[in-house]
């Protein structure tokens, strides 16, 4: 009885974890729907309204989970925790200026490219050992990107993939400061980078002369995203991570980019360029690969530099 209650209990921490990361990738992937369904706000409008219900949101749930406050948890982790939260800032913008700038196709796949980011990053800082098939899955994903951008020739559209770029790589600065800091939960660093961004985003749209007053539905629909959307996913995430190895995690987060293009072609007719999903494939083979050439691998120690 003793030998298999383990097993028992382990399959069903197994399940859950499999659906709750699913079910924050389908939540995720709804970034490009809400963002497209925005009528008039642009960027830091929309950031300055999701990070308000994102913060207030994460408050709630941290102090609820763990009995105490989310800024002692910050203060905890220290300096880390910092660039975590300001990392996701640039995340977030380059986010939601890239959707609004480019296809939701082309900006999901190029989001896609941070856990490679990482990887280098966490190579540089954390002298942490990238294996020779993360190398080649790397250099095919790059070979991807460059076919996505190729027709890019707008500097409109342009700048919208370099901003995605960006973007990712604001996700693998967050990622490595988290393992930098040691600190596995990673709710604490995320309502600090709604503080930032809040501060951020108003001090922009003060200089700028951009009103804080947005529409119903504009401050609707943005702070639905920072509740639904990058909160609850986030919690879902948190949870379901814990019982999954990275290499399962990688390849549900494909979930993320394969369904958030399809949400807006279902609703709202959007479709992608050819170089856009010839590129995509190369990316999503590059990042599957990579995932299952790790799947019986343990992950590698954090040494200090």
């Amino acid at each position: 009885m003793t030998s298999v209650a383990p097993t028992f209990f382990n399959a069903h921490a197994h399940k859950y974890g499999v659906l709750f990361v699913f079910v924050a990738g389908v939540l995720w992937s709804t970034v490009g729907l809400g963002i497209r369904m925005i009528e008039d706000a642009v960027v830091w409008q929309i950031l300055l309204y999701r990070s308000i219900a994102m913060s207030l949101f994460l408050y709630v749930v941290i102090r609820l989970r763990s009995g105490e406050s989310p800024f002692v948890q910050v203060h905890r982790v220290g300096f880390p925790s910092v660039i975590a939260g300001l990392s996701l800032v640039a995340a977030y913008s380059g986010g939601i200026y890239s959707i609004q700038n480019t296809s939701v196709a082309n900006a999901m796949l190029l989001f896609a490219t941070a856990p490679f980011m990482a990887a280098v990053l966490g190579w540089i800082i954390l002298r942490e050992r990238v294996r020779a098939a993360t190398w080649g899955a790397i250099a095919i994903a790059i070979g991807g990107i460059a076919i996505m951008v190729a027709d890019k020739s707008g500097s409109v559209v342009l700048k919208g993939s370099l901003a995605a770029l960006g973007s990712a790589f604001g996700f693998a600065v967050f990622t490595v400061a988290l393992r930098w800091g040691r600190a596995g939960e990673m709710l604490p660093s995320v309502f600090l980078s709604g503080l930032f961004a809040i501060i951020v985003t108003f001090g922009i749209c003060q200089f700028s002369g951009l009103s804080v007053v947005l529409s119903v539905q504009d401050g609707a629909i943005s702070m639905g995203m920072g509740v639904f959307q990058v909160g609850a996913g986030l919690i879902l995430y948190t949870l379901g991570s814990r019982s999954l190895p990275a290499a399962e995690l990688a390849l549900l987060s494909l979930a993320e980019v394969l369904l958030g293009p399809l949400w807006v072609w279902l609703f709202l007719g959007e479709t992608a360029s050819l170089n856009t999903l010839i590129g995509g494939l190369v990316l999503l083979a590059a990042i599957a690969g990579n995932a299952l050439s790790g799947k019986r691998r343990k992950p590698p120690p954090i040494t200090t530099p």
